[in-house]
């Protein structure tokens, strides 16, 4: 299915094919990736990959060609295929138009690239499926842990980073990993009350429309009892 995604008026990049997301309805990294597009204004095709079905698509041979990491998401972008997250998402800021995803201040740009790694690198692999899936019966303990020992570290610099958005008044690829993320605490049954700076944040963010259209409860590979 395609995502025809033209949002707040922006020009779509004239490429010459459409970028191919292959990505999980559920998958934070892949909801990051289509957070970006969204906001760049970008059309894209998306083929989902089922990380439970048949014991993980992602597992397969054939899935491993495209991504040797056998994770998601992948994405075939100008002849070539990107398969980590913040790779793609700073691709598409270097090769196309539309709103910026990083600062122009270099302080700012540093403060939105240190959340961003806390994120992905410092919450967001230790609590993914193919870990929980090794810690078995432990695994919401487990992954309540990491989301709460990430969010200890990352409210106290939001505070001091925050205007309307995680830098400043302007949306980043920050924003574009913090709203996965809460999602995912959620899930896990993670209180975000007790962190204040990242529930406001989330709360503004999920009310945009790049955020919105970008959910898992509305993407094709949605099963019918969690769609919207």
């Amino acid at each position: 299915m395609r995502h025809l995604q033209q949002l707040f008026g922006k020009t779509m990049c004239n490429s010459s094919s459409t970028p191919v997301l292959h990505g999980y309805f559920r998958s934070s990294c892949s909801w990051r990736v289509r957070i970006a597009f969204a906001l760049k204004g970008i059309e894209y095709d998306q083929v989902p990959v089922n990380l439970i079905k048949d014991g993980g698509q992602q597992l397969t041979d054939k899935f491993k060609t495209l991504n040797p990491m056998q994770q998601v998401p992948a994405v075939e972008i100008d002849g070539i295929t990107i398969s980590q997250s913040l790779a793609v998402i700073q691709y598409i800021e270097e090769t196309r138009p539309g709103p910026r995803l990083l600062p122009t201040d270099p302080k700012k740009r540093a403060q939105v690239r240190m959340i961003c790694d806390l994120i992905a690198s410092g919450i967001q692999p230790l609590q993914n499926l193919y870990v929980i899936q090794k810690i078995g019966a432990e695994k919401v303990q487990w992954a309540q842990h990491f989301i709460e020992r990430g969010f200890q570290a990352l409210e106290p610099i939001l505070k001091e980073t925050a205007g309307k958005y995680c830098v400043g008044d302007e949306i980043s690829m920050a924003d574009i990993c913090l709203v996965p993320q809460v999602y995912n605490a959620e899930r896990f049954k993670v209180d975000v009350g007790k962190y204040p700076t990242i529930k406001r944040l989330n709360q503004t963010l999920i009310e945009i429309e790049a955020f919105k259209v970008s959910h898992p409860s509305c993407q094709p590979d949605t099963p019918a009892d969690l769609r919207a």
